[in-house]
């Protein structure tokens, strides 16, 4: 699939390679939309011919559900609900392993 669809149905992942995204209403059926980013510094996808795979978790942290979980052979995993804190500090962790990560370009 090149474009992800305007309206997700529920327990569809939708993938697009040329755009590498993966797109999914949310597990816990608030119905809010969540993109992933599949790249080095985000998420990284794994299709087995049969079953995709994200990793790492999903966790909507700037939505009013904060759910978290994976998404494992086409099946949802539900994670611990993270602390305020922790997910700050993840949120910090992210940022600087992007910085490390697209640093390395600027610098050759």
């Amino acid at each position: 699939m090149d474009l992800i669809p305007d309206d997700l149905a529920e327990g569809v992942l939708y993938i697009s390679i040329p755009y590498s995204t993966a797109s999914h209403r949310c597990a816990c059926g608030c119905g809010e939309e969540v993109v992933t980013p599949i790249k080095p510094t985000d998420w990284s996808l794994t299709w087995n011919g049969e079953a995709a795979t994200l990793s790492p978790s999903i966790g909507n942290w700037s939505q009013p559900c904060q759910s978290h979980y994976w998404i494992i052979e086409n099946r949802i995993v539900w994670a611990k609900k993270w602390s305020p804190s922790r997910i700050e500090a993840n949120r910090i962790k992210d940022k600087n392993v992007k910085a490390r990560y697209y640093d390395q370009f600027r610098h050759k």
